[in-house]
């Protein structure tokens, strides 16, 4: 092919000439619906990455609230022994003792 052959055909199909032949109105139901299955393929691609991208950053969020907890967890654990909480009482210098009866659990 020479140089000139292939820009004539370029130009034919750039200057919108080729739209003019009988095979692309014959088959334009065929054409617009394959382009419109392109779109729609694309588009439902673009949306399942969206969304896979949002459970990604829904996960980090929930493992990061979980360890926090853990956290919170381990530190009221901490602070709720009883030797840290007569610590406490006797720092903030609040008279209270403990009892040396044991406790009674009352039955219905």
């Amino acid at each position: 092919m020479k140089a000139k052959d292939v820009k004539k055909k370029i130009m034919y199909i750039l200057g919108g000439t080729v739209l003019t032949e009988d095979f692309f109105w014959k088959n334009a139901r065929f054409i617009i619906t394959v382009c419109v299955i392109i779109v729609l393929y694309i588009s439902n691609r673009y949306s399942c990455i969206e969304k896979m991208a949002k459970i990604e950053s829904l996960q980090r969020e929930l493992k990061d609230a979980k360890y926090e907890s853990l956290i919170i967890s381990a530190e009221l654990m901490g602070l709720s022994r009883e030797s840290k909480i007569e610590d406490m009482i006797q720092k903030n210098g609040i008279d209270l003792k403990q009892t040396a009866e044991p406790f009674y659990k009352i039955k219905k």
